[in-house]
């Protein structure tokens, strides 16, 4: 198999977590949605931990972008 084959195999299989940081998000912003209907009083404290989870769901995005990127660039 010639590595450039391989490299790209390789970074296709490490952006398959993207496809969890879909579900997850998903998952996350339905729920928030889901909790501020039926309390929009504590509004505030549910969006504030939502966006602390997203960040925290986006990181695993973002990392699985930069091994990606690095295997395709060899280093």
């Amino acid at each position: 198999m010639d590595i450039v084959a391989a490299r790209f195999i390789g970074a296709g299989i490490a952006v398959i977590a993207l496809f969890g940081v879909g579900l997850g998000l998903g998952k996350l912003f339905a729920a928030v949605v889901d909790a501020m209907a039926r309390n929009p009083e504590v509004k505030d404290e549910i969006n504030s931990k939502a966006m602390l989870y997203f960040a925290l769901i986006e990181s695993i995005a973002l990392l699985a972008f930069i091994v990606a990127m690095l295997i395709l660039t060899g280093k």
